[in-house]
This record gives structure tokens, sequence and C-alpha cells, in this order.
């Protein structure tokens, strides 16, 4: 499924990801089962997601003789998870890129206007020639998230894909508007594209509050 020129949208079809999203989804599910399936889960979004992950050749030596293969290429992959619900997927990315680089980006929406405010940032100033993963949960209005994609943009980064559990159309309709004519690309990997957004903001069927589900209510 795509969604404008640049911007394109993967639903990852795996009986495993729909297994255990269905486990996030059961309101029966406690926060220690909670974080423990979402790193899972995104683990195996990881892997979609990096399928265009740069790498360049490279020859080892095995027991027997060289081999030829790939490694990847610098400048590092910069993972950045949305604080604070982010950062339970932050384990389960960096499992399949180690070598990655982290930055944080404290976002909060408001829930009045539904419209994001940063409130912390921890990034390089100079993100030329870096592909970026974003974590975020949840993709509900898109306000959050295309806030962070514009901020990594802006820094010179050329290649962005952010990593959701879910997604909502609205929200996907609205990245397509804020970047439809961006000349790097821009991805969403998620496990699922859920009906719609209620009243609130909350998509629905969803799995609730993804930050207190992983943390408790603070």
């Amino acid at each position: 499924m795509s969604y404008g020129e640049r911007m394109q949208t993967l639903a990852v079809d795996h009986p495993l990801v729909a297994h255990k999203l269905t486990t996030l989804r059961d309101e029966r599910t406690d926060s220690p089962t909670f974080r423990r399936l979402a790193d899972e889960l995104v683990t195996l979004l990881a892997y979609e997601a990096t399928r265009d992950v740069r790498v360049a050749p490279a020859t080892v030596r095995t027991p027997l003789e060289p081999a030829e293969g790939v490694q990847l290429v610098s400048p590092k992959p910069l993972v950045v998870p949305i604080l604070r619900a982010g950062l339970g997927m932050l384990d389960g990315m960096t499992r399949l890129l180690p070598t990655a680089e982290v930055g944080f980006l404290g976002m909060v929406r408001d829930e009045g206007t539904l419209q994001a405010q940063t409130y912390a940032t921890r990034l390089p100033d100079d993100l030329s020639g870096r592909q970026c993963y974003v974590l975020d949960p949840m993709l509900a209005t898109g306000g959050t998230l295309a806030a962070a994609v514009r901020l990594l943009l802006d820094r010179g980064a050329d290649d962005v894909t952010a990593l959701c559990l879910l997604a909502a159309p609205e929200g996907l309709k609205y990245l397509e508007q804020e970047f439809e004519g961006t000349d790097a690309p821009v991805r969403v990997v998620t496990a699922a594209i859920d009906s719609h957004l209620d009243e609130q903001g909350f998509i629905v069927p969803g799995l609730g509050d993804a930050g207190d589900r992983l943390y408790g209510v603070v």
C-alpha cells in the first residue's frame, strides 16, 4: 500500500506479527507481558523496515576461504525513539541494528489542539546523508510523527522510516499531505492499519494508550 508519490506504507502481513499484536490489544495483558511482546514485535517490524539499509561490499575469510558479503556503511543509521512510549521499542530495534547510533526526541500531544510540542531533543545537529528510523508506537493523527520527521529532514536526513505498532488512516493521510513532493523518501512500517480515530484522537480498535500499557499510568 502506498500513500502519495514519495511516502510509502507497509503493513507487515505475517502470522507472528498478527499473533503478537492480538495479545497486545487484549486489555487483560499486563505491562510486563506487553513490554516483552512489543519488543518482539518491533524486531519483526525492523526486519522489514531495514530492507533498504545501506550496505557496501565486504570480504571476510571463513575457516576455508575468503567469502564476499556486505557490511553497513558510514554514516551509521540513526534510531530515534519518541519519548516516552518509543522507548519501549528501542531494544527491539537495536537488537537488529546494534551498531546504529541512538538519538532521543521528547514530544507530547496537546489533547486540546492535538498538536505536537517538542520538550526535549538529543540529536546531532547535522544529519546529512543519514538514514533515520523513528520509533513511535501509535500513528494516530500524524501530528507528532510528522513533526519528528520534519525535524530530521531539516537537519539533513535523506531517508526516514517510521516504525509504528499501529496506524490510523487519518494519520497516514496527514503524513502524505505533509511530505508530498519531499525529495527524501519517507516510509511507515506498521503491524496493522486500524479502522479510524475516535473523537479524542485515539486509534480504534487500537490497543489503548501505549505509554500507559508499557509503563503504567503516570
